[in-house]
């Protein structure tokens, strides 16, 4: 019988692209299935930005999801090349603390248009440009409030303070509304005779702490927005000598602040938990691929750290 090679080797051919195909469909779902998660940090070196992506990694493992974590180095232009490079990428979210609230909303409308969602930590965008699936942080009006509690404490009912602001933060503003709000509230009798910007850094804010010392020879207390503005107002007050005189008060609980505390070189700072934000974070951003709807705003509680409280673990 004579046999028709053509035909039999179609068959085979056809056989073999149906298998090969069959292999495909179960691998490749595989392959896809970790989400990838693109977390651009406005500033990587600072403890409070390490303590989160800390808690993002932990919580992103518990889930299987692959995390990208870039550094920003405080500069919008580097933030919103980062934010391009992931919708190249075609990552599955996006998370930002911004550096500037205002200027990111160019690069959160870029990743709307490429349907990539958007998740803001810690310090949230203030432009209208661009929608933000959910913001979680601190409750930064009721974590500017333990200060204003701290300061009082420290200061007594009366007295002159001065505020070492960075008031660009949209955190920040939060802060210093519930700082104000706590001063008003419980110590009426205090005055804030200050409010300068420090910009966050701590050579900013020695600077502006020996200026005000200057204009405010009877300064008893100094609020810092986060403890590189604390602890650069320790520094000036150490140059003149009034180290245990004025009343420090800082936000982070960094562990040179706590440090500080217990030397009863500062008062006391508001804690902040930054681990939890970044579990937070993971939380919410796994609720939205699973379908859900997370709240526009997701708030961490505050606390409040002294020297009576030095040595006890978080």
């Amino acid at each position: 019988m004579k046999l028709h090679w053509r035909p039999i080797m179609v068959a085979l051919a056809l056989l073999a692209a149906a298998c090969s195909h069959s292999a495909q469909s179960t691998t490749s779902p595989a392959a896809h299935a970790v989400k990838r998660i693109g977390v651009s940090i406005q500033n990587r070196e600072a403890q409070f930005y390490q303590d989160m992506e800390a808690g993002m990694r932990k919580e992103a493992a518990k889930y299987h999801y692959s995390l990208e974590v870039v550094d920003a180095n405080r500069d919008n232009s580097v933030q919103q090349s980062q934010v391009e490079d992931f919708i190249s990428e075609h990552v599955d979210a996006i998370v930002l603390t911004p550096y500037d609230s205002q200027a990111i909303g160019s690069a959160i409308a870029e990743a709307n248009q490429a349907n990539i969602p958007v998740f803001t930590a810690d310090i949230a965008s203030t432009s209208k440009l661009g929608v933000v699936v959910a913001h979680i942080a601190s409750d930064n009006v009721q974590g500017g409030f333990e200060a204003g509690k701290l300061m009082c404490a420290g200061v007594g009912k009366s007295g002159s303070i001065a505020i070492i602001d960075e008031p660009e933060v949209t955190s920040v503003q939060d802060r210093v509304r519930g700082f104000r709000m706590a001063i008003s509230q419980l110590c009426p009798s205090v005055t804030i005779v200050a409010d300068v910007d420090g910009g966050g850094q701590r050579d900013q804010a020695e600077s502006d702490m020996s200026d005000i010392l200057q204009s405010h020879r009877d300064l008893k207390g100094v609020f810092g927005i986060n403890d590189d503005s604390a602890l650069g107002a320790l520094t000036a007050a150490k140059a003149a000598g009034l180290v245990g005189k004025i009343a420090i008060v800082g936000y982070d609980a960094t562990p040179e602040a706590r440090a500080a505390i217990a030397a009863g070189e500062m008062y006391g700072d508001a804690v902040q938990y930054p681990e939890q934000i970044g579990k937070e974070t993971i939380d919410t951003i796994h609720e939205y691929f699973n379908g859900g709807h997370p709240p526009k705003v997701v708030k961490v509680n505050v606390g409040s750290y002294v020297r009576a409280d030095a040595g006890k673990t978080r």
